[in-house]
């Protein structure tokens, strides 16, 4: 009898927490549809370089220690992280294609400010 009680409140939890998850996930969902709406277009392209390249702007700027969008800046940090991380000095391979996919993530969020700037410059 109380292993059949045991069972049902175990249940009864299992369905409230997924619930409770369900509902924050599409809350989550909803949320960052908005935000990408707010964006707008480039904010989209942003979130696509993101999601194809598994990385975050944010994610991309702290790994290269970065503030601004940059090209020189992003290459002098670059070429630095690249060679003290590199195998053969006694780095590791792992923070080097990290900061591999930093430096390709911010090159095509710089691709997409200036494919922005040029059609702003079109429609004026």
């Amino acid at each position: 009898m109380k292993a059949k009680y045991l069972a049902q409140i175990i249940v009864m939890g299992a369905q409230v927490v997924g619930r409770a998850f369900a509902r924050a996930l599409r809350q989550e969902y909803a949320a960052s549809q908005a935000a990408a709406q707010a964006r707008g277009r480039s904010g989209q392209q942003s979130a696509a370089a993101s999601s194809i390249s598994g990385m975050s702007l944010q994610e991309a700027q702290q790994i290269l220690n970065i503030s601004t969008l940059s090209p020189e800046e992003i290459q002098k940090n670059y070429e630095h992280l690249f060679k003290v991380n590199d195998k053969a000095v006694g780095g590791s391979f792992y923070l080097q294609s990290k900061v591999v996919r930093a430096k390709e993530r911010l090159d095509e969020e710089l691709t997409i400010q200036t494919q922005q700037q040029k059609q702003e410059n079109t429609e004026t």
